[in-house]
């Protein structure tokens, strides 16, 4: 049995957004109030308190003192103690990185619900202590048995996991190679390239306009507040990347029996600013692409195959298999062997299918 998660935006009324605030409210102030706990107790005695004493004086010292914890669902402080209880193990597992950094309001604000939850028709889903609450997309009709829902740039969020079964489709093709380039984030080898999305280089623009209008407003009004809203563009376009991602894993996880990709040096790349940083922000041959190949990969019956980082794709002839530099501002790989002039993408593309059957 596999699992699938689903993700999508919330349409809230002010009434829902202040409750689901003070959920995350609640949430952060017992994971800084555990993570305080926990700092001084270790300097004095080099241990940390055991998860059921922090319940225990949570209950006895804080909600006691502070009535609005009841006004929230009894997930909202659980999380927060879990949470910092988390990072508190990782910290005493690697003592290097320091201890846990206290969370501050309106970064990465969420909370965590559970019981009786239940999808009704469309897009509306019944959630604890919330109510009826609206999506943006049509919700699948599967039983849920807990939510997370997380706020990013002003916005509400509710992701959640169910079961799912595979389902493999038939395939278009039987092998694949794609290689990530300057030009296009992604060239296949059997002639297809994936342009630049346009929306995220024109979302780019916005936030030197945006900032320009909130200079321009008195500091402490409320339009500079809702100037300030709109200057979250970044969001906008962390969305546009991780939905051009779905894609193209969806795409070639749906229709090929076996992906070929590079095994890319992404910290390497990142140190050359001649790269197009959009490329690199849609996460072709990094880390979350490969992960996402390989899990789609069991829902839809295709297998990822990645190729050894020194393995010189740009650099071979796709037709006689001659060898020969390719700096990078180089285009068009001109074979000196056989004439083969062929785009610098699409060689290595079938270069790495080549690798696959070989």
């Amino acid at each position: 049995m596999l699992y699938r998660s689903f993700k999508t935006k919330l349409k809230l009324n002010n009434q829902q957004k202040t409750i689901l605030a003070k959920h995350a409210g609640v949430a952060r102030h017992a994971y800084n109030w555990e993570l305080a706990i926990c700092i001084l107790t270790y300097r004095t005695t080099k241990k940390r308190p055991s998860a059921i004493t922090l319940h225990k004086r949570l209950v006895a010292e804080v909600k006691s003192q502070n009535p609005w914890y009841y006004e929230v669902s009894k997930c909202a402080p659980q999380q927060g103690l879990r949470e910092g209880e988390r990072a508190f193990k990782n910290f005493l597992t690697i003592p290097q990185r320091g201890l846990p950094k206290f969370k501050k309001k309106g970064t990465k604000d969420s909370s965590y619900l559970e019981g009786s939850i239940k999808i009704l028709q469309g897009n509306y889903i019944k959630l604890p202590r919330i109510g009826i609450v609206k999506t943006y997309e049509i919700l699948p009709s599967v039983p849920v048995k807990n939510v997370t829902i997380s706020k990013g740039a002003d916005n509400w969020y509710i992701s959640f996991k169910y079961d799912w079964e595979p389902n493999p489709t038939s395939k278009q093709r039987d092998i694949i190679g794609v290689d990530v380039g300057i030009n296009a984030p992604a060239t296949c080898s059997d002639s297809s390239r994936f342009a630049k999305v346009k929306a995220c280089k024109q979302a780019k623009k916005r936030p030197t306009r945006y900032q320009r209008r909130v200079n321009e407003k008195e500091p402490g009004s409320k339009n500079r507040a809702k100037a300030i809203k709109k200057l979250a563009i970044f969001q906008v376009i962390a969305d546009i990347r991780a939905d051009t991602l779905h894609k193209l894993t969806t795409r070639f996880a749906k229709n090929h029996s076996t992906i070929a990709i590079e095994d890319l040096n992404v910290s390497g790349m990142l140190k050359n600013h001649k790269l197009d940083p959009p490329l690199l922000g849609v996460g072709c041959g990094c880390y979350e692409f490969k992960r996402q190949l390989i899990y789609k990969g069991e829902w839809y019956g295709s297998t990822l195959v990645i190729a050894d980082r020194f393995y010189p794709s740009s650099q071979i002839c796709s037709h006689c298999g001659q060898k020969q530099k390719m700096p990078l501002h180089k285009r068009t790989d001109e074979c000196g062997n056989c004439g083969l002039k062929a785009d610098r993408d699409f060689n290595a593309a079938v270069n790495l299918e080549n690798y696959v059957i070989a």
